[in-house]
């Protein structure tokens, strides 16, 4: 067995298609679209580039391609209650095969440490935690949404057996659109109804500048508690809106307002899988025709969220739940879809998994996120549960 570093396009290639050869075997998997593993490792295309860096590697047995890793590290990349550098592997493939997974392993931790990180996590993505990120250990009996990780299921021993230990878990919740919310949230929010400067109501399309700016305004409130140093703007955010427009449904992104002033949201998509599972990958002019035809014919019944965030000064005073009817009373009115896959929150941040239960969602999947430290130099600690008191 030989590691090589990805350079050339047949590299890329043998990159790309490996995992398909790989988990095509499991009933439920849908190959992601190249495009977006590939915009990952694009200077061009991935603003982290001017943070760090990403390498990748593909594990050749003879003229057989078996496995697959990369390796980033990214100085934005921060988990508070961790004061050392660590990197990130992720995009890992590999037969059931320890010696090939460890060096696979071994590739990634010998980069990271002569780039002077002192641990790493992983599998994580060179990007948002929206994608790729984690490793799935319950759920494989569904199709996994749009931007999931799905892997499989003996890559868990894997990584524990190499040393990974579990950082913190991922978990999943889902409902059908039939479920009634919860009377406790529709008391909250009728409170909020009968108040004239609370509103609420779902984007417009043709007026993506101004919900860009507002999405910046609530997400940066919203995420200052988390001690990550992270911050988006305005400008990326409507470049993020207008590349997704062909895909967005104005009738599930939500923002609530106080005076106009905006302070919560609720970002939902179509699961786009339930379009790309037939595209094998690619996403040129036929694919595109043909989620045109798909997205008239409204084939796509479920749809996910992606972003739920509220303004800290408003956190405790029951938004959540004004906003969280208001857009639920829309859809369900309008049968819009099926079902709605809430995306994922860390065993770190009990009050968005609080928000999960108490609607009466059910935990559909969990995922991990693993931390591996070098030559012992640290204490492993688990991710530390977030606090909210803003110290």
């Amino acid at each position: 067995m030989e590691i090589k570093e990805v350079k050339s396009k047949t590299d890329i290639k043998d990159f790309l298609n490996v995992a398909a050869e790989i988990e095509s075997v499991l009933p439920n998997y849908i190959r992601p679209l190249n495009n977006d593993i590939e915009d990952v490792f694009d200077e061009n295309k991935n603003v982290l580039f001017k943070a760090g860096n990403a390498w990748r590697w593909i594990l050749k047995d003879g003229n057989k391609t078996i496995g697959r890793i990369a390796a980033f590290v990214n100085t934005k990349y921060k988990n508070f209650g961790t004061d050392y550098p660590t990197g990130g592997l992720g995009f890992f493939e590999c037969v059931n095969d320890a010696q090939a997974s460890n060096m696979l392993f071994d590739a990634a931790k010998e980069k990271l440490k002569s780039q002077g990180m002192h641990a790493m996590d992983g599998p994580i993505n060179f990007g948002d935690r929206d994608k790729f990120w984690g490793l799935l250990v319950e759920g494989f009996e569904e199709e996994p949404i749009y931007g999931m990780a799905f892997n499989q299921p003996y890559y868990q021993k894997l990584f524990e057996n190499y040393g990974f230990q579990n950082y913190y878990n991922q978990y999943y919740f889902a409902m059908n659109i039939d479920d009634k919310i919860p009377a406790k949230y529709r008391e909250r929010h009728a409170k909020f109804k009968s108040k004239k400067d609370y509103t609420a109501k779902h984007i417009d399309k043709n007026n993506l500048e101004k919900h860009a700016e507002e999405f910046a305004t609530v997400y940066n409130a919203a995420w200052a508690q988390h001690n990550e140093g992270k911050e988006i703007t305005k400008e990326e955010v409507l470049k993020t809106f207008q590349k997704m427009k062909p895909i967005i449904d104005e009738k599930i992104i939500w923002f609530a307002y106080y005076k106009e002033e905006p302070i919560a949201m609720w970002i939902n998509i179509p699961d786009l899988n339930q379009y790309f599972k037939h595209f094998n990958g690619k996403f040129g002019l036929i694919e595109k025709l043909k989620l045109l035809g798909m997205k008239k014919r409204k084939t796509c019944k479920r749809f996910t969220g992606i972003a739920f965030g509220v303004v800290p000064k408003y956190q405790a005073l029951g938004v959540d739940a004004f906003i969280i009817c208001e857009g639920s009373a829309f859809i369900q009115s309008r049968r819009l879809y099926e079902r709605y896959e809430m995306g994922w929150s860390g065993d770190w941040n009990p009050r968005m998994l609080n928000i999960y239960k108490a609607l009466g969602g059910i935990q559909s999947r969990r995922l991990i996120t693993y931390r591996y430290i070098f030559d012992n130099k640290h204490l492993f600690e688990r991710h530390p549960v977030m606090d909210y008191s803003g110290k």
